[in-house]
């Protein structure tokens, strides 16, 4: 196994690797994709460094966490990290259209026991509230507390919640006492609507585990036809801030998805930047990515143009090991 930079998650004893792998698309999120490239795609991942598999119970009706549980079987349990979730789950063979939420204090425990057993592990590292956005009071008052039991019993090692919007989760870090937040989208190459609330939970010691870094596609793509950006066709605006972007990337010699993946990392709040795939040629790609020496002034130079956040921090490192 090779080694990535290992950092920590919150104030928890958990630390994660830099890059972690989504396992939505595994349980056939876009397409059908057989098992033995699941157990590949996870494999290669251990190979490369990646420590942290992210899950969830809606994801293919449990089918993510089967496979990693198949493909993780008799790693040594230190060597790897496990996110799951609560609260949301499959009522239909394709996860992403039918849903139905259960935040309930004894929901939680069901929800746990059923992916421990899929997952074939004793305890959860990391898990997340899943998506209570019209559950929020009830999330509060009946899945926080069960949690924190969870916590108190081994069970888990640290908590947090995982939503696509800035606001909610503002709300959350003021209303209870979480290790981390897993946050979609709003910290990315494209959109810093998340920077507040990212140097909040700097300040306060929390982790954010940093989802949806393309935008949904179009800092992947580029800005070409069809582009996608929050699971909708880009709007004019949108495709020629990405141009913009991507014209100054090419200046400095480095990709526009590699900057993407790498600009939320920048950031000391972000614990690990979550990517989803079923490719294992893929990994390669994000690996590929972290060790790209990014000039600091290819950051300097989009501030400079009004294209990022003039006071999202950059280290300058040119490189995540």
């Amino acid at each position: 196994m090779n080694h990535l930079e290992s950092r920590q998650v919150g104030r928890t004893d958990v630390h994660v690797s830099t890059v972690g792998l989504g396992a939505a698309p595994l349980a056939n999120l876009y397409k059908d994709v057989p098992e033995a490239q699941a157990v590949e795609t996870i494999q290669r991942c251990l190979e490369a460094g990646i420590t942290l598999f992210d899950a969830a119970p809606v994801y293919g009706g449990g089918l993510a966490e089967i496979r990693l549980g198949l493909a993780l079987a008799g790693v040594e349990r230190d060597q790897y990290v496990i996110s799951t979730k609560v609260g949301a789950f499959s009522i239909s063979e394709r996860w992403g259209w039918e849903r139905d939420f259960d935040f309930s204090h004894d929901g939680v425990f069901r929800s746990v026991e059923g992916s421990l057993k899929r997952l074939r592990i004793d305890w959860i590292d990391i898990l997340l509230i899943h998506d209570p956005d019209r559950y929020h009071q009830q999330a509060l008052e009946e899945a926080y507390p069960a949690i924190i039991e969870l916590k108190e019993q081994g069970l888990v090692k640290a908590i947090g919640v995982g939503m696509n919007w800035v606001e909610p989760l503002v709300a959350f870090a003021n209303e209870a006492d979480f290790d981390c937040f897993m946050m979609a989208g709003q910290y990315s190459l494209l959109n810093q609507n998340g920077l507040a609330f990212m140097d909040f939970c700097a300040e306060r010691g929390i982790g954010i585990l940093s989802a949806g870094v393309y935008n949904s596609g179009i800092l992947a793509t580029g800005p070409v036809p069809g582009a996608k950006y929050f699971y909708r066709d880009a709007s004019p605006e949108i495709l020629d801030r990405t141009r913009k972007i991507e014209t100054l990337c090419n200046r400095y010699d480095t990709p526009l998805k590699v900057a993407a993946l790498r600009f939320p990392l920048e950031h000391p709040a972000t614990s690990s930047v979550v990517l989803g795939t079923s490719s294992p040629s893929r990994i390669d790609d994000y690996i590929s990515a972290l060790h790209w020496p990014i000039p600091p002034e290819l950051w300097a130079d989009l501030k400079r143009e009004g294209l990022l956040a003039e006071d999202a921090p950059i280290s300058g490192a040119g490189a995540v090991s």
